[in-house]
């Protein structure tokens, strides 16, 4: 039933980006990569003015998901691209579209002026909803980020993978969200990081005695559940190289650390069905505004 990659497409410098790394993606999975365009219905007073009559709008939404298969078809031979033109509100379309897909990938706008990258409102209410994998894809990304810089130092997407980088929460270890990271890992040929949090102990802020013990002791707890975790992930996917980061401090903070040379980022989102509605998480928030890597937001029950 999910045997395609989907790309939102707007016309935007990081939709464009989006579309290049799915293609790249959809190349790895062996399957077909359909670029999809939503245009909300035009206002009557707007379709009926002169200069953005609905003919010149109709042109310029087919022509330009065209143009842009054609490209890609061009950049990636052997790939089957095909383009769907959807009308409805963006979220909304974009949500559906997730549900009949491997995974969708966005666009994000690259770095704002506080140090993180941009996520539209289309973007944060697609990646809270959507029960399939959302991959954000920040504007300006290329296929030599994701590579390791040659013996040069020159950037080239002919070097080995950077590492894939996994958020756990060890206390909820997802089959779903696992699967993911070690899959992506195995497909990339490149070593997965598992990163893990866990939060200071109270009594280290008043520095009592015993607490280098008790930082020792917590230190051994942690690392033994994220190897438990991981055990079973490990015999399924023996290629993949596995490396355990437990590490004392706020999740967000040690995960954007980790994250610095990856060429992906995966972390998880908890589906929820409350009155509350959909929403993400503080550490999934953190990922998709401060990471520069592609993030895929993986849901899960």
């Amino acid at each position: 039933m999910f045997r395609h990659v989907t790309v939102g497409l707007d016309g935007s410098p990081e939709s464009r980006a989006a579309a290049e790394w799915a293609a790249r993606e959809a190349q790895l999975r062996g399957l077909p990569l359909k670029i999809v365009h939503v245009g909300e219905p035009t206002p009557v007073p707007v379709a009926q003015a002169p200069l953005v009559g609905p003919e010149t709008h109709q042109h310029w939404t087919e022509q330009m998901p065209r143009e842009s298969a054609e490209g890609i078809r061009l950049r990636h031979p052997g790939l089957e691209v095909s383009t769907e033109q959807l009308t409805g509100t963006v979220a909304d379309v974009l949500c559906e579209a997730a549900g009949l897909a491997d995974l969708l990938v966005l666009g994000s706008r690259g770095f704002g002026g506080i140090g993180g990258c941009v996520v539209g409102s289309v973007g944060l209410a697609v990646v809270a909803r959507a029960e399939r994998p959302v991959v954000l894809v920040r504007e300006g990304e290329q296929a030599a980020d994701e590579h390791r810089m040659d013996p040069a130092g020159v950037p080239s997407a002919a070097t080995p993978f950077r590492p894939v980088v996994l958020g756990l929460d060890v206390d909820h270890p997802d089959d779903t969200l696992l699967e993911f990271a070690f899959d992506a890992a195995a497909r990339r040929e490149t070593p997965l990081r598992v990163v893990h949090a866990w939060p200071e102990p109270t009594t280290s802020l008043y520095r009592f005695p015993g607490d280098a013990e008790l930082q020792y002791d917590l230190e051994r707890k942690h690392s033994a559940a994220l190897a438990d975790a991981l055990r079973s992930w490990r015999q399924k996917f023996p290629s993949v190289d596995v490396i355990e980061s437990s590490r004392c401090g706020s999740a967000a903070q040690v995960l954007v650390n980790a994250a610095r040379d990856a060429s992906l980022v995966v972390v998880g989102r908890r589906i929820r069905t409350g009155s509350l509605g959909a929403h993400i998480g503080h550490v999934t928030h953190a990922a998709l505004h401060h990471i520069g890597a592609p993030v895929a937001v993986v849901a899960h029950g």
